[in-house]
């Protein structure tokens, strides 16, 4: 057996563990959604915004040799 490798007991042990825990995107914490949101909102009603057209520019000039620097609020 190669170093590092798992038996099959092991190896089936493992996968039923990573098969039951749930990924980065499936975790659930609804008072720091919460928070994001709130802040979010407050952003758009401060204004703190970056138009579409200035971050399409923006990254449209990254493969072109003159690239732009990045887009700022307002």
């Amino acid at each position: 057996m190669a170093k590092g490798s798992l038996d099959g007991h092991r190896q089936r042990d493992y996968l039923g563990r990573m098969a039951n825990e749930k990924s980065l995107f499936e975790v659930s914490d609804p008072e720091a959604e919460a928070a994001a949101d709130a802040r979010a909102e407050a952003d758009v009603a401060a204004g703190r915004l970056i138009g579409h057209d200035a971050v399409r520019r923006w990254l449209a000039s990254w493969g072109s040799g003159a690239r732009l620097s990045r887009p700022r609020c307002g």
